[in-house]
């Protein structure tokens, strides 16, 4: 019987080397599962409203709270990582942006291009009074 203690494996998280382009694709997956919790968070803040001002009150304060706001935070973050880098993927399924260089270059302009745009979104919710 063959010894598979010793048995050559796949590659293991320990040896490879993390890049950018692995991370974006890993956060890709990560913000797409993020957005069901979104849907059902809108749905709740939906059908509340729908419900009445007492609902509709409550579910805001929630919203509001220190917990809430981190929580739409991340998520208006999670939509605008996923919007950049989805766009991403849309040129590489066009044949585009498949030299290193360029998947690397991309990689980080999904990553920075979302923290400015969250930071664009939430600027426009602070200045205009959202949520209060």
């Amino acid at each position: 019987m063959a010894n598979h203690a010793t048995a050559p494996v796949s590659p293991h998280l320990q040896i490879w080397r993390w890049t950018v382009t692995m991370a974006a694709s890993i956060f890709q997956r990560v913000t797409g599962v993020a957005q069901y919790f979104g849907a059902i968070l809108l749905t709740i803040w939906l059908a509340s409203a729908a419900m009445g001002d007492q609902a509709f009150n409550t579910v805001q304060s929630l919203f509001a709270s220190p917990l809430g706001t981190i929580v739409l935070f991340g998520y208006s973050w999670s939509i605008s990582f996923h919007l950049i880098n989805g766009l991403r993927f849309l040129f590489w399924d066009a044949g585009y942006g498949f030299k290193i260089k360029t998947a690397n270059l991309t990689g980080w302009l999904a990553f920075g291009g979302s923290i400015i745009l969250t930071a664009i979104i939430w600027a426009v919710v602070i200045l205009t009074g959202g949520g209060s």
